[in-house]
């Protein structure tokens, strides 16, 4: 009958289009004889991580949407953006690395006379719609188009915070090719990326881009856009490495023993990017806190402080109960502990892991009182080890 749509067809009408589109054909085939995909769907290294918020709904519910919560999970003032412009960014870097962070887990990479840009989000929203969802707590430092020309744009997984629609839409519109874990291809090619600008790799596979090497790495996480999470893309960490210099992106995850065997493989690095906000006592698996997060740089650089630690994945959006300055300070502490250089940018701002690093803790002057430092707990490890208790042992931000 002419007209005629089924339910199923109906519902595929209302999709969001930023809802992306599922593997399928040989892609889904592919996926199905990936080691890591079973009783179909991928699966963690380490054994199943809780995905899902584990404890009392009302307690979240009170650690989410509690005023005193609300006011400590947001900046007290405008946050200090690096005014980023293309001068910045247009001669080599001295040394032959230079990272800039442009907020949340967006990371301007340029190794070895290449660019590469990690999880770029430039939209307004973390979500599917453009009027609801975490909003960002501080513009982009600049203009996508002004960031000029880059060689791959690298993605960890497709949560909104890391795979965002109108980004991915706009780079579209450039040649530059796009490094992804398995089965995200299906979302950007239903957004207009060609085929032959992907390269999709499983854990452990690599691809060759111009002088650079990217490995698709493990990590503890998991995935999903839409209603419903059928675990059919894959999540990764990433290795990037050149002639000269190598780096690591950790996407989301949470702390696993993997760190020391990727390290073993691919380190040590000249700087790792890697997750350490949006954690919570309520998913312990699937994030890092920043003694977590120390102690996988650890692991990475074969166990003793080495290279440098840039902190992403935290400052630009409100996705957990934790206060927004906490990240900052309680890296700060244990990284001093630890002896481990890490680098404080404000957004925007670039900096050569090899010179001068920014330490100034900027965020203290936008910050309301974090209700307590990280401290060493009885029996943790000495600085310069790796320490044997978890931010999960804490008191996050006076919650308990």
């Amino acid at each position: 009958m002419a007209g005629f749509r089924t339910h199923s067809s109906g519902l595929r009408a209302l999709r969001p289009p930023a809802f992306g589109a599922d593997p399928s054909g040989e892609r889904m085939a592919r996926i199905r004889r990936s080691p890591h995909f079973k009783d179909g769907a991928f699966v963690n290294p380490g054994g199943p991580a809780r995905t899902r918020p584990s404890g009392s709904s009302r307690d979240l519910a009170k650690a989410l949407l509690g005023k005193e919560s609300r006011a400590r999970r947001a900046p007290q003032g405008t946050v200090p953006v690096h005014p980023t412009t293309l001068a910045d960014i247009a001669r080599p870097p001295a040394t032959g690395l230079r990272l800039t962070w442009m907020g949340h887990s967006s990371v301007l990479a340029e190794i070895d006379g290449q660019r590469v840009l990690f999880d770029p989000v430039w939209g307004e929203r973390c979500s599917p719609f453009p009027f609801a969802g975490p909003r960002r707590l501080h513009p982009v430092p600049l203009p996508l188009a002004a960031l000029g020309p880059v060689d791959v744009v690298v993605i960890s997984h497709d949560h909104y915070d890391h795979l965002d629609l109108p980004t991915i839409k706009a780079l579209a519109g450039t040649d530059t090719l796009f490094a992804v874990p398995l089965g995200v291809g299906a979302h950007l090619e239903h957004w207009g990326v060609s085929e032959g600008r992907l390269r999709e790799l499983d854990w452990h596979e690599s691809t060759r881009i111009g002088g650079l090497t990217l490995t698709a790495t493990p990590a503890r996480h998991f995935c999903g856009r839409g209603l419903r999470n059928a675990q059919h893309t894959l999540w990764a960490s990433w290795v990037v490495a050149a002639e000269q210099h190598r780096v690591y992106h950790s996407g989301d995850t949470g702390y696993f023993t993997g760190f020391t065997d990727i390290g073993s493989a691919h380190g040590p690095f000249d700087a790792t990017m890697i997750q350490l906000g949006a954690y919570s006592e309520f998913w312990p698996d699937i994030h890092m806190t920043p003694e977590e997060a120390l102690r996988a740089h650890l692991d990475l650089q074969g166990g003793q402080p080495g290279g440098v630690l840039l902190p992403i994945h935290w400052g630009t959006f409100n996705l957990a109960p934790h206060a927004w300055a906490e990240p900052g300070e309680w890296t700060k502490d244990v990284a001093e502990e630890a002896g481990q250089a890490v680098a404080f940018p404000r957004p925007g701002e670039p900096f050569e892991p090899a010179g001068k690093l920014p330490v100034e803790a900027w965020w203290r002057g936008v910050s309301g009182p974090v209700a307590r430092h990280w401290r060493r707990p009885e029996g943790a490890a000495e600085p310069g080890e790796p320490a044997k208790a978890t931010g999960r042992d804490l008191d996050l931000a006076g919650e308990r």
